[in-house]
């Protein structure tokens, strides 16, 4: 996907949010001429009625979108995407080679917002091809495009979390009344609740895999702290000894490959 049909997603997606009645509004005004249809100055709220309907954007509802899209997708990126787990694995990556602040946290954050773009690509072109091009053709209404796009959102949530055999956690979240229901299934679950439940299914993952990163450089860690205390060097900080022998291990065994390549493995 270019980065414009990335734009034009996030914009409609926005779009989509929007109550049907504004959508209704705006079709009974485009059936009454536009001169009905044109909203009076400063009316903000008549504006954004108007430009529900796909081919009635303007400009400045653009830019309006466009700054709601900056204000909310951190939450959903964080909330509804792999990136949570991908961060904290390579956090924990460089926790454990005792690296300080190397690679700077913008390096680490850029790279996992790439591999998310990647691994995230076969939802999001659902997505469009689903529920943003039909409702951009006029085949799908607001209701009807955005129950299809949760859904493909929500179909990734919950494959993570069977895969990763943390179904548990949704309990933790699922209303009681609805916790003790016969035959409980996927579509019973509201997706306020399935959203706590894959990050925290997410937390749990990432840190099962930082566990087994973080092994071995621990294992270097005790080998070099037995070898300076037993020849006597109790003032030398093991760290400083141990930090080159880690970066040698990590670049003879190819590291970035294999926990890239890992973590976009485990979300298939």
């Amino acid at each position: 996907m270019t980065w414009r049909r990335w734009v034009r997603l996030a914009l409609v997606l926005i779009m989509l949010t929007a109550t049907p009645a504004a959508g209704q509004d705006a079709t009974a005004d485009g059936a009454r001429g536009p001169e009905a249809s044109t909203p009076a100055d400063g009316d903000l709220v008549q504006a954004v009625q108007d430009a529900a309907a796909p081919d009635r954007i303007s400009t400045s509802i653009q830019i309006l979108l466009m700054l709601t899209v900056l204000s909310l997708a951190p939450s959903i990126l964080i909330m509804m995407t792999c990136f949570t787990r991908i961060i904290v694995v390579l956090g924990l990556l460089r926790q454990a080679m005792a690296t300080q602040q190397l690679p700077p946290n913008q390096v680490l954050i850029g790279l996992a917002l790439f591999m998310t773009f990647v691994v995230m690509a076969p939802t999001y072109n659902q997505v469009h091809d689903e529920a943003i091009g039909p409702y951009l053709a006029g085949e799908l209404n607001q209701a009807e495009a955005f129950g299809v796009a949760v859904g493909r959102i929500r179909e990734f949530m919950i494959t993570q979390i069977e895969s990763a055999d943390n179904t548990d956690d949704v309990y933790l979240f699922l209303d009681e009344a609805v916790a003790e229901k016969d035959g409980l299934v996927w579509g019973d679950v509201p997706t306020l609740t399935l959203i706590p439940s894959f990050v925290v299914s997410e937390l749990k993952t990432a840190f099962l895999i930082g566990f087994r990163i973080y092994l071995p450089f621990l294992v270097i860690d005790m080998v070099i702290a037995s070898v300076l205390i037993s020849m006597g060097m109790l003032m030398l900080p093991p760290v400083l000894i141990s930090l080159p022998f880690k970066l040698l291990l990590f670049v003879l065994v190819d590291g970035w490959h294999l926990v890239v390549g890992t973590l976009m493995m485990s979300f298939t």
